[in-house]
């Protein structure tokens, strides 16, 4: 199965490793599946686990509408990962969320709480996109100002699309040449060259335009089931600091900082990111 369809006709990219009949591990992108790496995916699979990495709607083989004006909402796309967790298995799934997958599933986990029964958070932080909170670092800001200064590429010109990933990477102390691979496959499984649609997919920016209230960062004392933070030392769009304030806030969670990391779980990290999963 490389879809699933929920109640309201959304169809979900989704990839599977590992036996089917084992517990699950669902992987919700940070937006696409593949900002969960096939080395972590993979271990997760030897270590007993069925492990379905899937799309968030308006990027990769997801429905994809309008970017540039969702008619869905943060909820909607928890909902999405809690009809997801229920219509692969009758138990309760481990859930993971990456950058803006992590704010994802951290209302998944809040509002469907039958539906799981971990949490992983990798690169994230406990506020929706927009103004961060007095006591949150907020992004470095001469990496943005380097960032979202530069022009924009031809979004129809994979090799253009993928040197603008590489740089964009570089400047928020990332690894260039992963970072280029990693935006040529995303450019091969984008339906479109459309700008919109390439942002949604390469940048996710479909969430600066998503409707993410209400807020949810004073809930997070309710969660009960076993968490894991994960976060980059080096990440300069979402500071160390961010997943630090998770990890103190959800109750018995345990905080991974991989050292040598920025926004990316690098693939020489996937056993050390795994381990922790599955210790959970």
């Amino acid at each position: 199965m490389n879809s699933f369809s929920t109640a309201d006709d959304i169809t979900l990219g989704v990839e599977h490793f590992g036996d089917a009949a084992a517990p699950l591990v669902l992987l919700a992108g940070g937006t696409t599946m593949l900002s969960w790496p096939d080395s972590l995916c993979e271990v997760l699979a030897r270590g007993g686990r069925h492990v379905v990495r899937y799309d968030l709607r308006d990027s990769g083989t997801s429905t994809t509408v309008d970017p540039e004006a969702p008619a869905y909402t943060l909820r909607d796309l928890a909902a999405d990962a809690a009809a997801l967790a229920r219509g692969l298995d009758d138990r309760p799934a481990h859930l993971a969320g990456i950058g803006v997958g992590g704010m994802v599933a951290q209302v998944a986990a809040l509002d469907h709480p039958d539906a799981f029964s971990a949490l992983t958070l990798a690169g994230t932080r406990p506020v929706a996109p927009g103004p961060v909170d007095a006591d949150l670092p907020d992004h470095d800001g001469a990496a943005m100002q380097r960032l979202f200064s530069r022009p924009m590429p031809d979004w129809a010109d994979r090799a253009a699309v993928a040197e603008y990933g590489a740089a964009g990477a570089e400047i928020l102390g990332g690894d260039p040449v992963a970072a280029r691979a990693f935006a040529e496959r995303v450019f091969d499984r984008t339906p479109s060259t459309e700008p919109a649609v390439q942002l949604a997919n390469q940048l996710g920016m479909v969430f600066s335009k998503l409707d993410c209230g209400p807020r949810w960062r004073e809930r997070l004392p309710e969660l009960s089931l076993p968490a894991l933070v994960v976060h980059g030392r080096r990440d300069r769009f979402f500071p160390v600091g961010n997943g630090e304030a998770l990890a103190r806030e959800i109750p018995g969670a345990r905080l991974l900082v991989l050292e040598e990391a920025a926004t990316a779980i690098l693939d020489a990290a996937a056993g050390e990111v795994a381990a922790a999963m599955l210790a959970l």
